[in-house]
């Protein structure tokens, strides 16, 4: 078989529910919004139980929005993220496994009356992540394209991320959470079907991540959170070794035109505490988490992201680009995982 049918097989015919999974690659953290657990518990049990997702994929000010989950599998995060766009939003998921589909689509009805809706505002597609381009979708009309600990499981990675660029609007994103290694998988372990489908052989090095990001048109890709794997199996931490795991969410902004360094302009903005759910402060990513009405100085390429985007009318924006001060101290190129920079109140953009 080959990676595309080993995944099929994987999570069609070998994971019958989360529990089957044999390490936590593919494991959300309990720790989530109280706004967000209120809306999972609405969510059938029947879907949660087959849901394989490493992270959080529910990105703020999504009220309106038109949202693409890339392989949505049973269908719980597009479910969350149909409460989350409202009645006027919509959702739509695209997975390969036809028996993960049957089980989202078998609840349409069922979620749109739990979250008040006249009809579902959602819509499931079949075909795989490496063939977007064949599923009729129009380009340049989502706001946001979420996948959770999916990317991983697909081929072509590069194909996929040129592929959601030209699905984004100008200013869109895309939001998503997946699994990473400190250094390159060896081949043997990349082929292994059982770490494959623990979402293990096919993660990517971050640094070729970023590169791949870079070359798709995702000039500064965003680190929003990241978190260590224990895979919590003697086999496959056998396998794996030294090499160190990480889940990790990013978030790519769609904009032509952003530099490719961190630079500063003497821009601020002030977050005027307006975003659901979000009223002290506003997490760009991890190292811009804005408190409500304190200035807080940003580089040309963050102010962009911001004001450029469905966050603008959240924010206030001071200074532009007529005088250049160089670069942010401090903006280095190590792996990014695991040091805590999110400061709140931070004197500078990095």
């Amino acid at each position: 078989m080959n990676i595309s049918e080993q995944v099929k097989h994987y999570y069609g015919k070998v994971l019958e529910k989360s529990s089957d999974l044999q390490t936590d690659a593919c494991c959300t953290p309990n720790d989530v919004p109280p706004h967000v657990k209120e809306i999972l518990e609405k969510i059938h049990p029947e879907v949660q139980s087959r849901y394989y997702g490493c992270g959080l994929v529910a990105p703020e000010a999504l009220e309106g929005c038109a949202v693409l989950d890339l392989g949505c599998g049973s269908g719980r995060d597009v479910y969350l993220l149909s409460a989350l766009v409202g009645e006027n939003g919509s959702v739509t998921g695209i997975d390969m496994t036809s028996e993960q589909l049957e089980v989202a689509r078998r609840h349409l009805r069922c979620h749109a009356k739990r979250f008040g809706y006249a009809q579902p505002n959602v819509a499931f597609l079949e075909g795989e992540l490496e063939r977007l381009d064949e599923l009729g979708l129009e380009y340049g009309v989502f706001d946001v394209v979420v996948s959770n600990c999916v990317l991983n499981l697909v081929s072509d990675k590069e194909s996929v991320l040129r592929e959601v660029f030209r699905l984004l609007k100008p200013g869109g994103e895309f939001y998503f959470a997946d699994v990473y290694t400190d250094r390159r998988m060896p081949e043997d372990l990349r082929s292994d079907p059982v770490l494959y489908g623990e979402c293990l052989g096919g993660a990517l090095y971050w640094n070729d991540f970023l590169q791949l990001a870079k070359s798709a048109g995702f000039s500064d890709p965003r680190l929003v959170t990241d978190r260590p794997l224990g895979l919590n199996h003697p086999d496959i931490e056998a396998k794996v070794g030294n090499i160190r795991v990480y889940s990790a969410t990013y978030r790519l902004i769609k904009l032509d035109g952003l530099e490719p360094a961190c630079e500063d302009y003497g821009q601020a903005v002030k977050y005027k505490g307006t975003i659901p759910h979000h009223p002290h402060s506003f997490h760009l990513d991890k190292h811009h988490v804005m408190e409500t009405g304190r200035m807080f100085p940003v580089c040309g390429n963050t102010c962009r992201m911001l004001n450029e985007s469905r966050f603008a009318s959240h924010f206030e924006f001071f200074g532009d680009t007529r005088t250049h001060y160089g670069i942010f101290a401090g903006c280095g190129t190590g792996i990014p995982f695991g040091s805590d920079s999110s400061v709140e109140g931070s004197a500078g953009c990095c």
